[in-house]
């Protein structure tokens, strides 16, 4: 394993996880929100509080579905193959472990040694 969260190799495949890790916080977003306005559906006596509530939860909904079917089509979340959704969530927890074991504060952070030399070293000082 890499610990160096400096290196390179460790952004390999990042984008993908991002945009996964993104639209299943975007789906969980939206399943509060339907969830939150149901409840204050149900707590409004006013009739066009009501109206609107429900307006907005129809959209929820819909937001929802939309979400749902992007992650499928995408093969980020497998809601109706939980063998293949097992894997996803142990890679994913794989990778969580491994982040946590990375040492993302060390004390020094300066990559400037990498970088020590000058250009004209080989000719023997800073003539260039």
């Amino acid at each position: 394993m890499n610990t160096d969260y400096l290196d390179p190799i460790n952004s390999l495949n990042m984008p993908e996880m991002a945009d996964m890790t993104f639209a299943m916080d975007f789906l969980i977003r939206a399943k509060e929100g339907v969830r939150n306005l149901s409840i204050a559906l149900t707590e409004t006596a006013s009739p066009d509080v009501r109206a609107l509530l429900r307006h907005h939860l129809m959209q929820g909904i819909a937001l929802h579905q939309e979400i749902t079917e992007l992650m499928i089509r995408k093969k980020w979340f497998h809601p109706y193959e939980l063998n293949e959704q097992y894997q996803l969530d142990q890679l994913s927890a794989k990778n969580t472990v491994m982040i946590g074991q990375m040492n993302l504060f060390p004390d020094d952070t300066s990559r400037k040694g990498m970088f020590d030399r000058t250009p004209d070293e080989h000719m023997g000082g800073h003539n260039a």
